[in-house]
């Protein structure tokens, strides 16, 4: 049985990379005092990394031991055995956190898959490096792959890769500068990859100053739902290099996050709750008779004023239209109650016009565009005072030989079973999801699917959340619908 894929959103990925200095005492120290600096946030998740390179294979036999090449002098002074790796990952497991590492080989891969890591990481000096992707692919694990130094064509190749393969995976922005001067940030990025790859979770890997507690939130605010920091722990021994965070920053920057993300809310429309909904009524006008109203009079203008106060159950200046009929006489200047009229022209009218404002403003949410040649059917089995509960907005754009319609359902609404004698229909979801009942089988539809319906197969749909479906068909005849409920037909 496969692993359920990992949900990357909200996890902390502390990279101990050489800040170990080759010393286990030392690195055990660093992931119990970075682990404590988490304690409050520990509903969420936190991820310590590892760096893997098999030295006697990763350089080339004729540099070991030289010190004249960047880098080498580091990894060779810092280098921890297998045995001493374990004993890290055994201290992270036991504090409860992930296990994450970034192999820079093949071999390490294998070492990684053995002792079970939770997550494996592309650096992104190896984000080109297809013969160490398609291995880390292949290992099957969760994977989060750094975009530093790639274009965005580059970019697309790793994500349709990652996709054609079935990876459980998320991407970084990254700027493999270190540390990183605020001007080369680029935060913005992070928006362009959420538009760029809907779906996959982006992150944000950083290398500014560890005293900089500003760009995470601002990175928060664009999008980035997994961050990841250098982190060490400085000693009289052992110092800090000027991108890795110690335990009080690190915590600085937990906190710095939460705060941030309480302001920003949910990722959906808020509800608005009781005590803005009585601030706002507190400076509205009520609605006060002008003079003596008699029982059953129809309102107008020169019948009532707006006032404030607004009292508790009565009519505001929001809810006035000029059909109400008062159901009980009302003396000057007292306030007309909600619960003393009704619209004596319910007006079907109001029920259309809110429709197309929400019509738009879920074809605009969904980046639907329209021409200015296309007509309009709303749909309504039973009639139109019913048809947020069953109906469907048609917006018919060709009717020819071949036949296109966009449907729009907002949640909740119905349409009935039926079937078409002539017609031949696709439906591809553009949108949110949809169900469909297709002689008698019940099928989800999400944004992408398609399924076919052939002449004389009996099918209804609705949906639980707006939907928005793409009907590709054969020609359309007003008289080819046939409802299982004869009263509709």
């Amino acid at each position: 049985m496969s692993k359920p894929n990992l949900d990357f959103n909200d996890l902390f990925v502390l990279d101990i990379a050489n800040n170990h200095q080759g010393d286990v005492k030392h690195g055990v120290e660093i992931i119990k005092k970075h682990s404590l600096s988490f304690k409050k946030f520990s509903k969420n998740k936190l991820a310590f990394k590892f760096q893997f390179r098999q030295l006697d294979t990763f350089i080339h036999k004729n540099f070991i031991g030289r010190t004249d090449v960047k880098h080498l002098d580091r990894f060779y002074s810092t280098k921890l055995s297998l045995e001493d790796y374990k004993k890290l990952f055994q201290k992270i497991k036991q504090l409860g956190h992930k296990t994450m590492c970034t192999p820079f080989d093949e071999e390490s891969v294998d070492i990684i898959e053995n002792m079970k890591f939770d997550i494996v990481k592309i650096a992104s000096c190896s984000n080109t490096d297809w013969p160490l992707i398609q291995k880390i692919t292949d290992c099957g694990l969760p994977i989060i792959c750094s975009t530093g130094g790639l274009k965005v064509e580059q970019i697309d190749n790793l994500v349709s890769f990652f996709e054609h393969k079935g990876a459980d995976f998320a991407i970084m922005h990254c700027v493999s500068v270190y540390p990183t001067p605020e001007e080369l940030l680029s935060i913005n990025q992070i928006e362009l990859l959420k538009k760029r790859y809907p779906g996959v979770v982006i992150g944000w890997s950083t290398h500014e100053s560890p005293d900089n507690y500003e760009i995470i939130k601002i990175a928060y605010a664009k999008g980035a739902r997994i961050f990841e920091r250098h982190i060490g722990l400085e000693t009289s021994q052992y110092k800090l290099n000027k991108y890795s965070s110690n335990q009080n920053q690190i915590k600085k920057w937990f906190e710095s996050w939460y705060m941030t993300k309480e302001i920003c809310g949910k990722d959906v429309f808020r509800i608005i709750g009781h005590s803005e909904t009585q601030a706002i009524n507190e400076l509205k006008r009520g609605v006060y008779a002008r003079k003596k109203i008699k029982k059953n009079k129809t309102l107008s203008l020169e019948d009532i004023y707006f006032a404030m106060p607004l009292q508790s159950g009565q009519l505001s200046s929001s809810d006035w239209t000029s059909n109400l009929q008062i159901l009980k006489e009302v003396a000057k200047d007292g306030q007309i109650k909600k619960k003393l009229v009704k619209d004596s022209k319910k007006s079907n009218i109001q029920i259309i016009k809110n429709s197309i404002h929400k019509i738009k403003a879920i074809l605009n949410l969904s980046k639907i565009f329209l021409s200015s040649d296309f007509s309009v059917e709303f749909s309504h089995h039973y009639g139109i005072d019913k048809f947020y509960k069953y109906g469907a907005t048609i917006i018919n754009c060709i009717n020819r030989a071949y036949c296109k319609k966009l449907v729009i359902m907002f949640a909740g609404q119905k349409h009935p079973p039926h079937f078409h004698k002539l017609k031949e229909e696709t439906f591809q979801v553009l949108s949110g999801e949809m169900y469909i009942s297709l002689d008698g089988k019940v099928k989800q539809l999400l944004s992408g699917d398609t399924i076919l319906i052939q002449p004389g197969a009996w099918h209804s749909f609705w949906a639980d959340r707006d939907c928005i479906f793409e009907e590709i068909s054969t020609t359309h005849f007003n008289n080819d619908s046939f409802y299982k409920d004869k009263s509709i037909n």
